[in-house]
């Protein structure tokens, strides 16, 4: 998605990046940079607008159950490799080994 228009900050990383600005796990200094960006750009605002809403209404709907620590770490591990450009396993790794 782009809006066509040149930008300090690139249509595709914000767009990539999504998630971090909404959970607030970026520096200071880069959410700012988004902000700028949503201002000048409704398309990525429009698509903003529609993640806000959507991790709403999961925690509204989901938001009472616990993950398992195990769980959320083998899925942050995941992230890790995908951002790292790392291959990725094909199996599901919340899938417990089987006894030969």
């Amino acid at each position: 998605m782009s809006c066509g228009e040149p930008h300090e900050t690139d249509c595709s990383e914000v767009l990539d990046h999504l998630y971090e600005f909404l959970d607030s796990e970026m520096p200071d200094i880069d959410r700012d940079k988004f902000r700028h960006h949503f201002e000048e750009c409704s398309p990525c605002l429009e698509k903003y607008g529609l993640e806000q809403a959507v991790k709403k209404l999961v925690k509204r709907c989901c938001g009472h159950d616990d993950v398992p620590a195990d769980l959320r770490a083998k899925v942050m591990g995941r992230i890790d490799l995908i951002r790292s450009g790392q291959a990725v396993p094909e199996h599901d790794i919340t899938a417990t080994p089987q006894d030969g």
